[in-house]
Formats: C-alpha cells, structure tokens, sequence
C-alpha cells in the first residue's frame, strides 16, 4: 500500500489523528501524550492556551510549531463576532490561516450554533482562512458549510467531553458519502475503539482531547488512539466482508473425511 498521507487544507499530513492541547496537568504532560499520538497537528484553544504571553508558560516552549502545525480554534466563543475576533488575532500574532472555526449554541450542551457557525465561515472563507469547521451531524448544514468554502467539515460524534462515542452513525455516513472536503469527527470520542470505528465509517480524520487528556495514563491512550486510528483506516481501505444474517462455514464443504 503506498504512503496514505491524509490532505488537509492544503497540508498533508502522516496521521489522521489531531490531538487537543487542553485539559492536561501541564504543558508537559500536553508535549508528552502529542509525541506518543504521533500527531502532526494539534488544535490550540487561542482564548485559553497561552500561546502569546512570554511572561507566562508558552506553549510553543514544548511543542515546537516548526516541527508540529497548530491549528488555531476558538473555543468558548458563542457567536460569531467572538469567533472572527479570535481567529483575526491567531492570524495578526502568529501568521496562522489554516483555522478550526467552533461557535458554540449554550454552555449546557456545548453543541455547535449552526446559524451562527454559517455566518462565520462565510466572512472567514472570504478573508483568506482554510475553515476546519465544527458542526452538528445535520447532513444538509454539513452540505451548506462545504457550499460555503469549509476545508474540512467536523461532525460531533456525541457533546463535547461527553465520552459517549458515536451517536448517530446514519447521519455521519451520510455526511461521509456526500462530502468533497475532509471529513473529521470531532467531540464526543471517548476511548480508542470509538476512533476505529469512525475512521472504518470512511471518516478522513478524527479530533480526539478529553478521552485522551482525562484518562488515568494519557501517554498511554494517546499511543491507543494512534495505534486506533491507524487500523480503522487500514480497515476501511481492505473493504470489509459483506454482511450476512446466517452463517457459513469458513471451511470447505467439498472433499470432506
């Protein structure tokens, strides 16, 4: 099999696992569980990481931007205006145009303002941005954000945090199946099995944070999820066996003692 590099916003990538940075005991640990993900890009939360304040703890001090791309987002941001500020600073302080665009609706659910997400793309796509888009698993929203410009659209699979895994398989298959632009689930994932099982779905990519930054052993789960991602995707490209509701014997019938 050749080299499966994954396309993203221009950016090819060896993994299809993208890891969060927040959450963590500390930057150190944050270095750590990315290196042992095998991770390419991680997603930087610019209103809560510091990124910026040299007088305090950097981010970048661990994970070197040169050698791992940061996918600026704008997480904690409830509407679109919030959202474009912060994505306008990323761009003015750090040079950064390949973004990940999250408008939340409430602080409740977490689940996503398709409204106000819709907005944002478009101004977003219009000022130049690559928009990794957060969404719901709403097939004809997914289809309006790629309309829009979205580089790659990134359907929950369950809340943010939850840990809940896959909810709606119909819908993400849907999604999947109609889409031109990168497909990423992202939010809901809770441990490595539930990475396997988007990336066998056809899904190019999947976000994981909480599932890896709250388990007992980050390090390890982040080694789990690489490991996961990595044989959901051979899965998929194998194409599995059709399914059949009664059984056939996995040996020969002819020629038998």
């Amino acid at each position: 099999m050749k080299k499966d590099l994954f396309t993203v916003a221009g950016k090819k990538l060896n993994s299809r696992l993208i890891v969060g940075t927040g959450k963590y005991k500390n930057f150190k640990e944050t270095a750590e569980a990315v290196k042992s993900s095998g991770a390419d890009m991680v997603t930087v939360a610019v209103r809560r990481v510091n990124i910026l304040d040299k007088k305090k703890p950097l981010l970048m001090d661990y994970l070197n931007p040169r050698k791992i791309i940061y996918l600026p987002n704008t997480a904690g941001c409830f509407n679109s205006n919030e959202a474009l500020r912060t994505l306008r600073l990323a761009r003015e302080m750090g040079g950064w145009k390949i973004v990940k665009l999250e408008v939340l609706g409430d602080k409740k659910t977490l689940y996503p303002n398709m409204i106000e997400t819709l907005s944002a793309t478009k101004v977003l796509v219009k000022e130049g941005f690559k928009v990794l888009v957060y969404c719901s698993d709403d097939p004809l929203l997914a289809k309006e954000l790629e309309h829009e410009g979205a580089s790659a659209i990134m359907p929950l699979a369950s809340p943010i945090g939850s840990g809940l895994g896959i909810q709606n398989k119909v819908n993400l298959s849907i999604i999947i199946n109609q889409s031109k632009v990168p497909v990423i689930v992202d939010a809901g994932i809770g441990t490595a099995s539930d990475a396997t099982v988007a990336m066998e779905m056809g899904c190019q990519g999947v976000l994981v944070n909480s599932a890896i930054a709250k388990a007992k052993n980050p390090i390890l789960m982040a080694e789990s999820f690489k490991h996961a991602v990595k044989a959901g995707r051979k899965s998929f490209l194998a194409k599995r066996m059709e399914k059949i509701y009664y059984g056939i014997a996995s040996s020969p019938t002819e020629g038998l003692i």
